[in-house]
């Protein structure tokens, strides 16, 4: 954002700030990394709500307790960070050294005790917000590599991140809801369910129908039934986590889907 298109009252903010403070560039994907930072600030609030022996429970991911999540969220924001940093110096700094790698870090840091684990979280959160926001323009179009082997812009960082941490803070299991998420993160995540689909090239078709907004239809494939319901519901239903108040019009069951990613 340029210093033209500033309010009176964010020019203040940065004069009050001082010239060390860190924005973002003006081609910076403003958006998402709303969404992201957001997301990480609703992820934050559920997991103040846990006390520390809470930790142990088990998540909504199968096999996975919740030391195994927090772990798993925060040391994401560190291999984000590092693709980040690839495209800021130009030095490739892939997500993962080894195919090992991620898992290694969950199963470790699934094993401090919790208040590291919240220093975890929290710390690496702030070090990706601070990579985000030293990324020139220029920067952000820069190309990396994500660990599932796609070649992206910087940009699409933010949005890895934002999934992460909206989903995952349901995944808690302590309140969480996709109700909860603003409708644009909704939407983002229909869309990118269907993105996933598309790049893997996954059998089967279904169409959306939402009943709570004017959402229109999403359609994957062609001649799938139409399933309807609250775009948080079928949202919650596209990434796996579960099928609550959809129907399939005409009668019937839902239809099988594949995973998210």
């Amino acid at each position: 954002m340029s210093a033209e298109t500033l309010s009176p009252e964010e020019r203040a903010l940065r004069e009050r700030q001082g010239a060390g403070a860190r924005y973002d560039a003006p081609a910076a994907p403003h958006a998402h990394l709303d969404l992201a930072r957001r997301g990480t600030a609703y992820f934050a609030r559920r997991l103040g709500e846990l006390d520390d022996d809470d930790m142990d429970a088990p998540s909504l991911l199968p096999g996975w307790s919740r030391r195994h999540l927090l772990a798993h969220v925060g040391y994401n924001a560190r291999a984000v960070a590092r693709l980040v940093e690839w495209a800021r110096t130009g030095v490739e700094t892939p997500m993962y050294a080894s195919d090992t790698q991620r898992w290694d870090e969950i199963v470790l840091g699934s094993t401090l005790p919790a208040r590291a684990l919240r220093h975890l979280v929290e710390h690496a959160a702030v070090h990706l917000n601070v990579e985000w926001r030293d990324l020139t323009d220029a920067q952000w179009d820069a190309t990396v590599v994500t660990a599932q082997g796609r070649t992206v812009p910087a940009r699409e960082t933010a949005w890895m991140r934002a999934k992460e941490v909206w989903v995952h803070a349901v995944d808690l299991d302590n309140g969480g809801s996709f109700l909860d998420f603003p409708t644009e993160m909704v939407d983002e995540i229909i869309a990118d369910v269907f993105r996933a689909w598309t790049r893997r090239g996954e059998p089967g078709a279904v169409v959306l129908r939402a009943t709570d907004r004017d959402f229109g239809t999403a359609e994957y494939g062609e001649g799938g039934p139409t399933v309807e319901g609250a775009t948080p519901d079928l949202a919650r239903w596209l990434t796996g986590r579960g099928a609550r108040r959809l129907r399939v019009v005409g009668g019937g069951d839902l239809p099988a889907i594949a995973r998210w990613f």
